[in-house]
């Protein structure tokens, strides 16, 4: 449509032009003006598509890396006896640390932290102190969100709910807790900072109240 507008302007110009025989001959005002208003029409119409679409690659692209991630800790728990940390075998101390770098040895392409982080491709991690429960975060860039996958290989109670599973035990969760029933859990939320940043080792914020046992 514009291309053609513009055609039938050099159109017009160029036949003033031989009429007058005069370099002056050039687009009116009006013309201007309405080939500006056509470029401001099709902005507004492509810009908010383009946010879009940015967003939601940056929303797959963490799931993703939550996907990955929650497989390589799975698989690093049936390894290890059917627990995500075994504090009888390590030091309190060198517990997480380790476990941390058995993530990374297993998926180097993910980049596994212990707290906050609010860099896309990076994935927070949190154990429950028995060793049944992970959470991981993970930061995308739309909107500030964080993506939170948990899985519990058993049911956790008040004594083992700690960090992202606050402070009592809830099954389903809630907008403010990671669930602590058995399975596979997914939910969205809130930074959980003012620096921006997704953190696995506290409750959530600003999850949703239901949290997805199917995926995201």
């Amino acid at each position: 449509m514009l291309s053609s507008l513009m055609q039938r302007l050099n159109e017009r110009r160029a036949a003033e032009f031989e009429l007058e025989g005069s370099a002056d001959a050039g687009f009116t005002l009006i013309e201007l003006m309405v080939v500006l208003l056509i470029l401001a029409i099709l902005l507004a119409i492509a810009i908010p598509t383009f946010l879009g679409v940015t967003g939601g690659a940056n929303d797959r692209a963490a799931q993703s890396n939550l996907n990955t991630a929650l497989t390589t800790a799975k698989a690093m728990a049936t390894q290890n006896n059917q627990l995500y940390v075994d504090g009888s075998t390590l030091p309190t101390a060198q517990t997480k640390v380790t476990q941390l770098a058995l993530l990374t040895s297993n998926e180097p392409s993910i980049k596994f932290v212990n707290g906050p982080t609010n860099v896309q491709g990076q994935v927070s991690v949190w154990f429950d102190a028995g060793g049944q429960g992970v959470v991981l975060a993970s930061p995308s860039k739309n909107a500030k969100k964080c993506w939170y996958a948990v899985d519990n290989l058993q049911v956790l109670t008040a004594a083992a709910s700690n960090g992202a599973y606050g402070g009592t035990a809830i099954p389903a969760g809630d907008a403010t807790d990671a669930p602590s029933g058995a399975g596979t859990y997914y939910n969205s939320g809130s930074e959980t900072s003012t620096s921006g940043n997704c953190d696995a080792s506290v409750v959530p914020i600003g999850a949703g109240t239901t949290w997805k046992t199917n995926g995201f």
